[in-house]
C-alpha cells in the first residue's frame, strides 16, 4: 500500500507531504509517515530544514475518526510520540498551513520549530467538542507559544481562530500570500542558521509569573456554557498544569487527565453524538443515484416570525426568496424584523453591512399570492389549523408550477392530510423549522406517504445548504420532537397537582443539563399556545392562567411571576389556581421525590421515542437523539435521550416506569422497549 507521506528535496529543504483525503487526517499510515519523513531529513547531510504540507484542501484536520476503537488508533507510533520526534529534530522544521489545523493536527504544528499559513487558514484545537483535550502536548505547548488567555479560550471552546489571529498572538510565525510552498522553503531557507531551535515545549516567556486568578476569573465568566461539561474544566485544569510545572510534568498530567475523560460516559456520549449528526442525513430506501431537484427561488407564505426567520435562512445562503403576506402592515411589519436581526449580526461583527444588503437585496416581499407562481420551493408558515393550511394549499396547486415542491411548516398537523388538498401529493412534505428559524440548526424533514424520493433528496440537501441539521420523520401527531414532548408536559403538570412546584420540576430539568424546564419553557414559549380563547371555559391549569391573563414572560406573568428584567420568581396566585384544581380533583398534596419527577417526565420520553421507532416514524435512534440535542436543548454530554436510556440501562428505565405505572393511568408501555430491557439490549446496537 502506497504511503500517504511523500518526501522531496528542494535545494537544501526536505517537503514532507501528506496526501490522506479528504482532510489529512493523522492515521496510522500518517503518523509512521512523519516520522520517517523526519528520520530520512536526520541522516541525510544534504538536507538543512523541512517543510511539512499538506495536499489537497487542508493541513491535518486532526484524528482519523474511522479508527477510532480500532488497535489501529494505539499502534506506534502514536502522536505524543511523533510530535516529541518532529520537536527534537536537529534541522529546524516548519510546517506550512493552509485549510485547517485541528486537534492533532495542530499539535503538530505546535511542534514544529516555526509556522506559516495563508490568510484563509484555521487554527484549533476541537477535542472538548468530543468531551476530550488535545492529548498530545497540545495543552501544555499552546499556552507557551499563544498565550494562557487564548489557550484556555481556544481549548475550552473548541473554536478555530483565523491565521490573522493566531499571527497576532505568536501562534503563526509569518502570514503567506501567493504560493505556500515556495514561500514556506524561502522560510525554512531563512532558518537553518538560527541556533538554538525554538522549542514550544521549552518556552517560559508566555506563562511565566501567571497570576492564579486568570483561571478563576475564565471559570467566572464561563460558568454558564460549562455548566454539566467535564471536558472545558479538565482542558482549563490542563492548562493551569502548563504554569505550574516544566513540560515533562505537564504532558504526564495532560495524559491523566485524557484518559479520564476517555473512560467516561460524557466522551462517550459527545463521540456518540458526532457520528450521530452525521447519519441523521442519510435517508432510508432511496437509492443513491437519485438527483434533487434544483431550487433557484423560495416562496415564504407569512411573515410573521416563523415565516420570517424561515426566509432569512434562504437569504443568508444567497437563495432569493418572495414572502407574501395578507396585509401591507404584516408585510412591512415582518420585513422590519428580519432587517433588524440582520443588522443586530453585523453589530456583532458576525455579517458585514454590505452581506446585510445582499441578503435583504434578496427578498422580494409582496402580497400577490399569484407571485409565487415562479418559486421552486414554498413553505407555508401560517397559523397551525389544518382548515387554513388545506385552503392555502389548494390555492397553492393551482398557481404553483410543475414539479414546485410544497412544504408545510407545520409543528403537529397531519402532512398526509394537508397534501390531500392538492393534485400533487408527490410533491408536498413537512419543514418543521424550530423557533427561532434563523438561528435553531435542527430541521425535521416529514415524509408523507406520497412524498417523491427526489423530493426528500431534495430537502435534506437544502438543509445543509442553509446550515440546518435535518433528521426525517414520519407522519405522525407531534412527529418526533414535540411528540416526545407530550408525556413530558402531561406528567409534568399532573405532579404540580400531586404536590410538586413549578420550580422544584424545572430545577431537576435544569441539573440534568436541560437550559430550562417545561414550565419555564412554557412561559418563554406563550402560554397561550394552542389556547382555545374563551376565558369562561377552564378545563386544566393552563386554561385558568390563560384566562387571567398569566401567558408567560410577553405579560410579565405565567407559571412565575417576572419582574421587568424578565426575572422568575415563583407565583402565590399559581399556587393559589393549583390548590383550587387540586380540590376540585380531589388531589392529596405529598411530598414529591426528584427521582420521581425523572422518571415520570424523562422516562415516559424514553418510552415515547421507544415507540417512536416501532412505527417506524423515525430512522434510528440516533436521529431522535439528534432532534432532542438541536430541538430542545438535550444536554449533549448524555447523547440526546436513546443514548442516555442505553447509558441507564433499559431495565433500570422499565424498572422506573412500572414503578410510576399506577399515577400513570393512561400510559402504555412500548413493547420494544420492552423487549430490549428484557434481553439486556440497547436501542444504540
Amino acid at each position: 500500500m502506497t504511503s500517504p507521506i511523500s518526501t522531496e528535496q528542494h535545494g537544501h529543504v526536505l517537503i514532507i507531504r501528506s496526501n490522506n483525503p479528504p482532510v489529512n487526517s493523522l492515521g496510522h499510515a500518517v503518523r509512521e509517515g512523519l516520522v520517517k519523513g523526519i528520520e530520512q531529513a536526520e541522516a541525510d547531510d544534504g538536507v538543512q530544514a523541512v517543510v511539512i504540507i499538506g495536499e489537497g484542501q487542508t493541513f491535518f484536520a486532526g484524528a482519523d475518526i474511522s479508527e477510532f476503537g480500532t488497535p489501529k488508533a494505539f499502534a506506534p507510533p502514536m502522536l505524543p510520540q511523533v510530535v516529541d520526534i518532529i520537536e527534537n529534530c536537529s534541522k529546524p522544521v516548519v510546517a506550512a498551513i493552509h485549510g485547517t489545523a485541528l486537534g492533532g493536527g495542530l499539535e503538530v504544528a505546535l511542534a514544529c520549530h516555526y509556522r506559516v499559513a495563508v490568510p484563509s487558514a484555521k487554527l484549533g484545537v476541537p477535542e472538548v467538542k468530543l468531551g476530550l483535550l488535545p492529548g498530545a502536548g497540545g495543552t501544555q505547548r499552546l499556552p507557551r507559544v499563544a498565550g494562557v488567555q487564548k489557550a484556555l479560550e481556544m481549548t475550552t471552546s473548541g473554536t478555530p481562530i483565523s491565521a490573522r489571529e493566531a499571527y497576532d498572538v505568536g501562534l503563526v510565525d509569518r502570514i503567506i500570500e501567493g504560493d505556500l510552498l515556495q514561500h514556506a522553503v524561502a522560510y525554512a531557507t531563512e532558518c537553518v542558521d538560527v541556533r538554538p531551535l525554538p522549542k514550544s515545549s521549552e518556552r517560559q516567556d508566555k506563562i511565566e509569573g501567571t497570576d492564579p486568578a486568570v483561571f478563576d476569573d475564565f471559570i467566572k465568566a464561563n460558568a454558564r456554557t460549562f455548566r454539566g461539561f467535564e471536558a472545558p474544566m479538565k482542558n482549563l485544569e490542563a492548562v493551569r498544569v502548563a504554569t505550574q510545572k516544566p513540560y515533562a510534568e505537564g504532558v504526564l498530567e495532560e495524559r491523566r487527565l485524557f484518559m479520564e475523560l476517555m473512560s467516561g460516559t460524557q466522551a462517550r456520549a459527545q463521540q456518540y453524538f458526532f457520528f450521530a449528526e452525521r447519519k441523521a442525513s442519510k435517508i432510508d430506501g432511496i437509492p443513491e443515484d437519485v438527483k434533487p431537484r434544483e431550487i433557484k427561488r423560495v416562496g415564504v407564505i407569512g411573515a410573521g416570525t416563523m415565516g420570517g426567520g424561515i426566509s432569512m435562512n434562504f437569504l443568508s445562503a444567497g437563495i432569493p426568496v418572495t414572502i407574501v403576506e395578507m396585509a401591507q402592515e404584516a408585510l412591512d411589519r415582518g420585513t422590519g424584523v428580519m432587517l433588524k436581526n440582520y443588522q443586530a449580526s453585523a453589530a456583532k461583527g458576525k455579517l458585514t453591512a454590505e452581506q446585510v444588503g445582499q441578503a435583504m437585496g434578496l427578498l422580494k416581499p409582496t402580497l400577490n399570492f399569484d407571485d409565487l407562481a415562479d418559486c421552486d420551493l414554498i413553505i407555508e408558515a401560517v397559523f397551525e389549523q389544518m382548515e387554513i393550511k388545506k385552503e392555502i394549499f389548494s390555492r397553492l396547486d393551482k398557481i404553483a408550477k410543475p414539479g414546485a415542491i410544497l412544504a408545510s411548516n407545520t409543528s403537529y398537523l397531519n402532512i398526509d392530510e394537508i397534501a390531500t388538498a392538492t393534485s400533487r401529493p408527490q410533491d408536498v412534505l413537512g419543514l418543521h423549522f424550530f423557533s427561532p428559524a434563523n438561528i435553531m440548526k435542527l430541521l425535521e424533514v416529514v415524509r408523507g406517504a406520497k412524498t417523491a424520493p427526489d423530493v426528500l433528496v431534495t430537502a435534506m440537501a437544502l438543509a445543509k445548504k442553509i446550515r440546518k441539521v435535518a433528521v426525517v420523520a414520519g407522519v405522525c401527531y407531534g412527529f418526533i420532537g414535540n411528540r416526545m414532548l407530550i408525556p413530558r408536559q402531561v406528567e409534568a403538570t399532573k405532579l404540580l397537582l400531586e404536590g410538586a412546584t413549578p420550580a422544584q420540576i424545572d430545577k431537576v430539568h435544569v441539573d440534568f443539563g436541560m437550559p430550562m424546564g417545561p414550565f419555564q419553557m412554557a412561559d418563554l414559549a406563550g402560554v397561550d399556545i394552542g389556547w382555545h380563547r374563551d376565558p369562561g371555559r377552564i378545563e386544566n391549569i393552563r386554561d385558568a392562567l390563560c384566562a387571567v391573563d398569566r401567558w408567560g414572560q410577553k405579560k410579565g406573568a405565567g407559571f412565575y411571576d417576572y419582574d421587568d428584567k424578565r426575572k422568575p420568581s415563583p407565583s402565590p396566585k399559581v399556587q393559589e389556581i393549583i390548590e383550587e384544581f387540586r380540590a376540585r380533583e380531589g388531589v392529596q398534596a405529598r411530598e414529591i421525590s426528584d427521582q420521581e419527577i425523572i422518571e415520570r417526565t424523562l422516562y415516559t420520553m424514553v418510552n415515547e421515542g421507544a415507540k417512536i421507532l416501532e412505527e417506524g416514524m423515525a430512522q434510528r435512534p440516533s436521529d431522535i437523539d439528534v432532534v432532542w440535542v438541536y430541538g430542545y436543548g438535550w444536554p449533549v454530554y448524555r447523547g440526546g435521550p436513546m443514548h442516555w436510556a442505553d447509558t441507564e440501562g433499559l431495565g433500570k428505565i422499565v424498572e422506573g416506569l412500572k414503578r410510576q405505572q399506577e399515577r400513570m393511568p393512561d400510559f402504555t408501555f412500548s413493547q420494544l422497549l420492552f423487549d430490549k430491557a428484557e434481553k439486556g439490549e440497547k436501542f444504540g446496537r
